[in-house]
């Protein structure tokens, strides 16, 4: 669902939470976005290299560090992401209409925890 909702505005996945994450964080330094986002380098590469082709990213050198990237949301990245609606708040919308917000309120808690679990047994995760 969440592909079909950004196919109409020819995005992935992928290409939308790049989009998301400098919208809502600024520029980033290229090197930094695939830790944060935990997107391999090489995809992340090639994810970049499409989304300013597209003409939705600036890549420009770093001020102190040239051979690094900076990346932010062209002007036409920033009209796009205003016009575009959020995937996961439609699926959301789709998936639980009609549900109880109680009961929204019990799964939402459960999926954090699971979540919290899964992400401290992931590799590379030191353990308490």
């Amino acid at each position: 669902m969440i592909e079909a909702v950004l196919r109409e505005h020819d995005l992935g996945s992928t290409q939308w939470y790049v989009l998301y994450h400098l919208a809502n964080a600024g520029p980033t330094m290229q090197r930094d976005l695939g830790r944060i986002l935990k997107i391999e380098r090489a995809t992340l590469s090639g994810v970049v290299t499409t989304l300013v082709r597209k003409g939705l990213v600036d890549q420009t050198p770093d001020a102190v560090d040239q051979r690094q990237r900076v990346l932010r949301l062209s002007t036409a990245g920033e009209e796009l992401w205003k016009e575009l609606p959020d995937p996961v708040a439609v699926v959301q919308e789709i998936s639980f209409e009609g549900a109880d917000d109680a009961d929204l309120a019990t799964a939402v808690r459960v999926l954090q925890a699971a979540t919290r679990n899964l992400e401290a047994h992931a590799p590379g995760v030191e353990r308490e």
